[in-house]
């Protein structure tokens, strides 16, 4: 570890899985980089992972980090959300120099980068939020980046962005978002569709598993080979992998091992809480976000199930795999639409400017939901800016037409089963309600008038009206 060189390019503050990672890709790529951790153990990792050709810095000592940084100090955050992230910027200040350019990577609120950025650029200092997506590995060989909000402080940075982001087509997979807090928001409605399209893929298990009685080894070949045609994905791909692993404690397939209780960090139901506030229906990712939830109360879930005696032998079901293969096609296609419906919506309501094909221009490498299916968003939007929902592309919707069958089947056989399908069923529903002229919430706003007098619009005539519900006569 070099901590002789006059000055490093850039900084890495926070040297866990995904700081120090990025941090090596950095070096990787010919820039000289200065890490900085309170944690003894990460500085040691740190240190460990120097490579030749590398130029790496290392140190424990906030101010000694800060005078290894050329100016203008280029400095990346990856530590916790939240407060820490106030906490360091707070110990930062002091040795701030003007125009020196502060980076949040970490999975922070937009609201709290917005707020971030304001209070820093009065103080004559830059800052911008930059989702990041990919894993450890995607943050070691090339992730996707977000970065939105400052477009000064990106410009000096950009360079270093495009060199260790993914390639796709040769093509770097980072772009400049949009203004203010865009680049968290998108990363935050990234992971919402991500909850989205895991919970699908979950429910397609237990519906091979209980439903079509595969075992592990067809589960693993179905979804290799959905891998391999127009469902490509990374998460489809890993879910093959994982019903191929052996546990090499007991050689038992590890998939049976795993407690059924699904975790989270809150970045779904970040999804969820702005989608409301926004008025935007993103049924599938909400239900998903539920899922986790449920799958928490695995005692209360034991309990009702042996109460209500739940646990008889499910029959096989006579759908056919095309058809789950349809129903997670036009469910994933839902997950996509939803998310990429609230960015449309949250770019005219926080004045963002998101393009929304160069944000599936830049999902389709190093993130979590990278998938060939990017590359239809990517036409549709390329051919139509100003889509307003992509279920308005004439290509996706002959696609939805033929599909569509498939997972009414799917949801038809398996609710008389009691299997687990929620984020199916979820997803026909929006696809039905979206495609339905009149829908019967003209009842709602009649109920809503009933009671509160809060007035409806009416069918053969303009105008705001209220009807004397209590004078029937």
């Amino acid at each position: 570890m070099d901590n002789s060189i006059s000055k490093y390019n850039i900084g890495m503050i926070g040297l866990g899985t995904m700081g120090r990672n990025l941090a090596l890709n950095l070096a990787d790529n010919g820039f000289s980089v200065s890490g900085y951790d309170k944690s003894p153990k990460m500085l040691i990792q740190f240190q460990n992972k120097e490579e030749a050709n590398q130029e790496l810095g290392a140190f424990s000592e906030l101010s000694q980090f800060m005078d290894s940084l050329e100016l203008p100090r280029k400095i990346i955050l990856l530590v916790p959300a939240g407060i820490i992230v106030d906490q360091v910027i707070e110990e930062l200040k002091p040795l701030l120099t003007t125009g020196d350019i502060l980076i949040d990577s970490g999975n922070s609120h937009f609201s709290d980068t917005q707020r971030r950025a304001d209070e820093l650029q009065s103080s004559g200092f830059h800052f911008f939020g930059m989702g990041i997506s990919g894993g450890e590995e995607g943050a070691r060989f090339g992730p996707s980046l977000m970065p939105g909000g400052d477009k000064i402080a990106y410009e000096h940075v950009k360079p270093m962005l495009e060199a260790v982001s993914a390639k796709v087509d040769n093509e770097p997979c980072v772009k400049y978002i949009g203004s203010g807090s865009a680049g968290h928001f998108v990363k935050m409605t990234h992971n919402g569709i991500e909850y989205a399209i895991m919970q699908l893929l979950s429910e397609v298990y237990g519906i091979f598993k209980h439903g079509l009685k595969y075992s592990n080894t067809e589960i693993y070949q179905a979804f290799n080979k959905w891998n391999s045609e127009e469902l490509k994905s990374f998460l489809v791909e890993i879910t093959a992998e994982i019903f191929n692993y052996k546990d090499p404690e007991t050689g038992l397939d590890l998939i049976d091992l795993i407690k059924d209780q699904a975790k989270s960090k809150g970045t779904g139901k970040w999804t969820s809480q702005i989608a409301m506030d926004l008025e935007v229906p993103v049924p599938t990712i909400d239900i998903s976000v539920t899922s986790r939830s449920i799958s928490k109360l695995k005692t209360l879930r034991t309990n009702l199930s042996n109460k209500f005696g739940n646990t008889a032998q499910i029959e096989k079901l006579s759908i056919s795999e095309s058809d789950l293969k349809s129903a997670y096609f036009v469910a994933m296609a839902a997950s996509y639409a939803q998310g990429i419906h609230l960015l449309s919506e949250a770019s005219l309501h926080y004045k963002y400017g998101l393009k929304i094909a160069e944000i599936a221009e830049i999902w389709r490498g190093g993130c979590i939901i990278r998938a060939s299916f990017l590359n239809t968003i990517f036409k549709a939007y390329t051919n139509n800016p100003n889509l307003t929902h992509l279920f308005g592309d004439p290509e996706l919707m002959l696609q939805l037409k033929h599909h569509r069958t498939g997972l009414a089947n799917v949801v038809a056989a398996v609710a008389k089963t009691g299997l687990v399908m929620p984020a199916l069923a979820s997803s026909l529903t929006y696809l039905d309600t979206l495609l339905t002229e009149n829908l019967p919430s003209n009842l709602t706003q009649a109920q809503r008038d009933y009671f509160g007098a809060h007035t409806f619009e009416r069918t053969d005539k303009d105008g705001v009206f209220h009807a004397d519900w209590l004078n029937l006569n």
